[in-house]
């Protein structure tokens, strides 16, 4: 698919591929400490299960999706003084014999946007280009009454 080409969207949070053998979800601010949080959990998680070879990538598509969320979620509200508390995101992780689910919920009902940049080098923008590259697909669902999923599933297969 080119650059810049959106997959496209499916209505719905797609089912496990096979058996579900596990799930793992945790609830983070939008903030550094709770990407950092999100990060470590990934990581651990998948250690866990025993997928070390999939934690670089799915800690990257996890960033990104947490990153998108606290950014449209709540914009300008997350580390201003004097504003709320920063927004919850949820994340979701769920384990078929052959693919990992990763989900980042949050309160904004807007789908999410992915849009070609103008330069390989800008600094804003190429989120779910990454997201797109580094999983075999993607996409979002609303989450009646207020909010959205946007999930991507990834291989669990090693490398060749």
């Amino acid at each position: 698919m080119p650059y810049g080409t959106p997959p496209p969207i499916p209505e719905t949070v797609p089912q496990p591929c096979g058996t579900l053998s596990a799930s793992a979800a945790l609830r983070v601010e939008c903030s550094g400490e709770g990407f950092a949080r999100a990060r470590s959990f990934t990581r651990d998680t998948l250690h866990f299960w025993s997928l070390d070879h999939r934690c670089d990538d799915t800690t990257l598509v996890i960033t990104e999706l947490a990153a998108n969320a606290a950014t449209h979620a709540a914009p300008g509200t997350a580390g201003t003084a004097g504003a709320p508390a920063a927004p919850e995101i949820r994340l979701g992780f769920l384990l078929d014999s052959t693919h990992l689910l990763v989900t980042v919920s949050d309160p904004d009902d807007h789908p999410p946007l992915h849009a070609p940049t103008g330069s390989a080098l800008a600094e804003h923008g190429r989120g779910l280009g990454i997201v797109d590259a580094l999983s075999e697909e993607w996409g979002w669902t609303p989450c009646p009454p207020a909010g959205k999923t946007v999930w991507a599933r990834l291989s669990t297969c090693p490398p060749i």
